[in-house]
């Protein structure tokens, strides 16, 4: 009996190990196969590991969602739609076998991708796809951060509004999208920080690693992208969130939300951001907000409040309270180039630049911020400099800027280029500097603008 046993359990030994040896041999061959896009010879190997050893590596559902999707773009007819259907069950899988990776949870990231799947290939009904996307954000909100998904997320949940399914109201749309797009802030913040380490480790002259260097494009394009699907949402909510509809729907829902910061943080922010602040209502909100919790937010529309009543010392004060009560450098960084953009408007320029350097001492990588000085300087051109020449030499102070910006910041880069063109274009020629005959100096401009420019050499 005994040896009967020992027969069996060699048997079982040798049959476990055997196929866990297949299963390492198809990876390999899948992988290889598949990194040379070669996926028909990739594909047999692939489902044999997926079906014999799901849980082996992570790579046969990411590799495979990619290889689905291209036979679902290069197929037809009922062959494509069995390669739909498998992409559904190889997220069901997904979600089994590896719900996390490297120890972060990716719960959220593969239901959103689902998601965005089904709503792809017209797989469900909108009220079904929404529900899907639902749970993702519900389950696990920190991985739900891919832009697309997140995008469709509202656009599904607006649409139902729209054709009046599922009880949907303009408050419930109202309430989404501040809830959605503060998801995309976050996202584009985290972005924003680990792209400012890598920035500010430039600056001090160290050379970067070839792993930061990726990373500093790979921040730049993913931040782009959050910020281009953030923009596309803004454009969906912007024809229902005019003064006409926030004012009365806000009046409306004023008294059973008077005591909740977080409603009327979003309302103040949503009347501010659509120039509503001049009804009285806004008011109404950042005082209820500033006695019940007094944030950053609320000081600085307590100095917004103060700015349009012609307050001037008010409104810094608590534009500076702001400052001191927001402990995020992003979200400091924000609230500085807000206020440098106000002084900018009331033609204090140099306190606008102050203000501006101060944001991009917590954001480096807040391209903006480096136009806003751009701009500066190129209004400031025929008010600085004692000769035609020297006014125009201005230009390239603020092509440098804008330049900067550019450098550092992916979301604004294409506008930003234009912009340091158009203002070298504005600049001296190389026949002025050879008139001139003054390649190669230093010209000191005494206006506000305090800086020093060095003329290019011909």
């Amino acid at each position: 009996m005994k040896f009967k046993l020992l027969a069996f359990l060699l048997t079982v030994n040798v049959s476990f190990s055997q196929s866990a040896d297949d299963c390492i041999s198809n990876l390999s061959i899948f992988a290889e196969y598949y990194k040379v896009k070669n996926y028909d010879s990739a594909y047999e190997p692939w489902m044999k590991v997926r079906q014999e050893c799901p849980n082996m590596n992570a790579a046969i559902y990411s590799y495979g969602k990619r290889m689905l999707e291209h036979y679902i773009n290069t197929s037809e007819g009922e062959q494509k739609v069995a390669y739909q259907n498998d992409l559904i069950k190889l997220y069901d899988e997904w979600l089994v076998n590896f719900p996390a990776l490297r120890g972060r949870k990716i719960i959220g990231e593969i239901i959103s991708n689902k998601a965005q799947a089904m709503l792809d290939n017209k797989f469900a009904s909108k009220s079904e796809i929404y529900k899907v996307f639902d749970s993702a954000y519900s389950l696990d909100r920190s991985s739900f951060d891919d832009p697309k998904p997140l995008y469709n997320y509202f656009k599904t949940y607006y649409e139902l509004y729209k054709e009046g399914l599922d009880g949907v109201t303009l408050s419930m749309v109202f309430n989404k999208y501040e809830d959605i797009s503060e998801r995309f802030e976050e996202v584009i913040d985290g972005y924003s920080k680990q792209l400012d380490v890598i920035l500010k480790k430039e600056e001090t002259g160290q050379a970067l690693s070839s792993r930061e260097k990726s990373n500093k494009r790979a921040f730049g394009i993913n931040s782009n992208a959050s910020v281009t699907y953030l923009k596309n949402l803004n454009a969906i909510i912007a024809k229902e969130s005019t003064c006409e509809n926030l004012v009365p729907l806000y009046r409306k829902n004023l008294e059973e939300n008077k005591e909740n910061p977080i409603w009327l943080n979003r309302a103040a922010s949503r009347m501010d951001s659509k120039d509503c602040s001049d009804d009285p209502l806004f008011a109404e909100l950042v005082e209820l907000l500033h006695i019940l919790n007094p944030s950053a937010n609320s000081a600085y529309y307590l100095g917004l409040l103060n700015d349009k009543k012609g307050n001037v010392n008010e409104a810094l004060k608590f534009y500076n309270e702001s400052i001191e009560l927001e402990t995020d450098n992003i979200k400091k960084a924000r609230i500085l180039y807000k206020i440098a953009s106000k002084f900018k408007k009331s033609n204090q320029f140099s306190k606008s630049r102050s203000y501006a350097r101060k944001a991009l001492n917590y954001q480096p990588s807040m391209g903006s911020a480096y136009l806003l000085i751009a701009n500066l300087y190129a209004s400031s051109a025929n008010n600085c400099g004692n000769s035609q020449f020297e006014k125009r030499a201005v230009y390239w102070l603020a092509a440098e800027q804008a330049r900067k910006a550019a450098s550092v910041d992916a979301r604004v880069k294409r506008i930003a280029e234009r912009t340091a063109v158009s203002y070298e274009g504005r600049a001296p020629s190389k026949t002025d500097i050879f008139t001139e005959a003054n390649a190669g100096e230093v010209i000191t401009f005494s206006c506000w603008i305090g800086q020093s420019v060095t003329v290019p050499n011909l």
